[in-house]
C-alpha cells in the first residue's frame, strides 16, 4: 500500500495512528546516529538460547556486533541453559555481553513463554538505572544490514515477513474468545512477529508484564494462545499501538522469496528443522 514518506511510495510508510512504518529508503542515518550520539545511549538486548538452540549463538552475537547499533553503547544479555558453552566473540569499545543463567525447559511452547517473565524482571532489577532501550530478538537469526537509532521508540513492534501483504482476515490471530490473546474478526492492525519487538524501559516493562499475567491466566484455564507469546504480543499492540512499526526488513525469514520492496534485509531467521531442534514439536 503507497506511503507518503520521502523515497518510498512502494510500500505503506505511516500507519493510520500516524506513526513511521521503517523501510529503507524513509530514514537518513547519519543524521539520526548524530542525533541520538549526543545522548550517549545504552542500548540492552536479550537474546534466549536454550537447549539446541545454543548452535544458532556464535553467529547471531557476531554478526550482532557487525550490525546493530554500531558505534554506541550495547549491553547483550545471553540467556541460556548452558553458560560454559557461550562463545567468546570479541566486542568493541562501550558494548558487553552478560551471560544468565536459566533451568532447561522440555516444550518449546514454555522456552517461549518464560521469556516475558525473565525480561520483565531483568529491567526492574537490573536495566532501570542505566539502560535506555531494549530489544528482545530470537537467537535462530542474523543480523545482514544496519539495525540501528531509525528503530528506536517508546514501543516498537516489527511487521511479520510471512503476512505484511495480507489481509486482517488471514492474519493467525488468536481466535477463541476464551484466552487474554484474544482478536475479534474486526480487530487488528498488522501482524507482529515475535522474535523481535522492543522500546523505552518503562513500556517494554508495562508489555512484558501485562502478556505474562494474560498467559499465566489463560495457563489457569487450561488454554494456551495459538503461537503462544506472539498471539500475546499482537493483542497487546492491537491496545497500546507501537509508537514505531519496522518493516519485515528487521526480521525476515530466509526461506522466503526475496520481493522487490525489500531492497535491505537487516536482520532474518534461519531455515532450520525444527522437529531436530525443539524439544517437543
Amino acid at each position: 500500500m503507497p506511503g507518503d514518506a520521502p523515497g518510498r511510495t512502494d510500500v505503506q510508510t505511516m500507519t493510520s495512528w500516524s506513526v513511521p512504518v521503517v523501510w529503507e529508503g524513509t530514514f537518513d542515518p547519519v543524521l539520526l546516529d548524530s542525533l541520538y550520539q549526543a545522548k550517549n545511549l545504552t542500548i540492552a538486548a536479550t537474546v534466549f538460547a536454550v537447549g539446541k538452540y545454543i548452535r544458532f549463538l556464535k553467529k547471531f552475537l557476531e554478526t550482532m556486533e557487525q550490525h546493530f547499533f554500531t558505534g554506541f553503547n550495547v549491553h547483550v544479555f545471553v540467556f541460556t541453559d548452558q553458560p560454559n558453552e557461550v562463545p567468546k566473540v570479541k566486542m568493541a569499545s562501550g558494548r558487553q555481553r552478560t551471560v544468565k543463567t536459566v533451568p532447561t525447559l522440555n516444550r518449546w511452547q514454555d522456552i517461549s513463554a518464560s521469556r516475558m517473565l525473565l525480561v520483565l524482571t531483568l529491567i526492574e532489577e537490573e536495566l532501570r538505572d542505566y539502560a535506555d532501550f531494549i530489544f528482545c530478538l530470537d537467537v535462530d537469526s542474523e543480523f545482514h544490514g544496519r539495525w540501528g537509532t531509525e528503530s528506536l521508540g517508546d514501543l516498537v513492534g516489527v511487521l511479520h515477513p510471512g503476512y505484511y501483504k495480507s489481509d486482517r482476515s488471514g492474519f493467525p490471530y488468536e481466535r477463541r474468545p476464551i484466552s487474554k490473546a484474544y482478536m475479534a474478526p474486526e480487530e487488528g492492525d498488522f501482524y507482529y512477529c515475535g522474535g523481535a519487538f522492543g522500546g523505552n524501559l518503562q513500556e517494554v516493562e508495562r508489555f512484558c508484564q501485562t502478556c505474562s499475567i494474560n498467559f499465566w491466566d489463560d495457563r489457569i484455564k487450561g488454554i494456551e494462545a495459538a503461537w503462544q507469546e506472539e498471539s500475546h504480543l499482537n493483542r497487546y499492540m492491537w491496545i497500546n499501538k507501537p509508537s514505531k512499526v519496522l518493516s519485515p526488513e528487521y526480521l525476515w525469514q530466509d526461506f522466503l522469496a526475496r520481493n522487490p520492496e525489500i531492497h535491505l534485509i537487516r536482520f532474518s531467521g534461519i531455515v532450520k528443522n525444527y522437529a531436530e531442534i525443539r524439544p517437543n514439536v
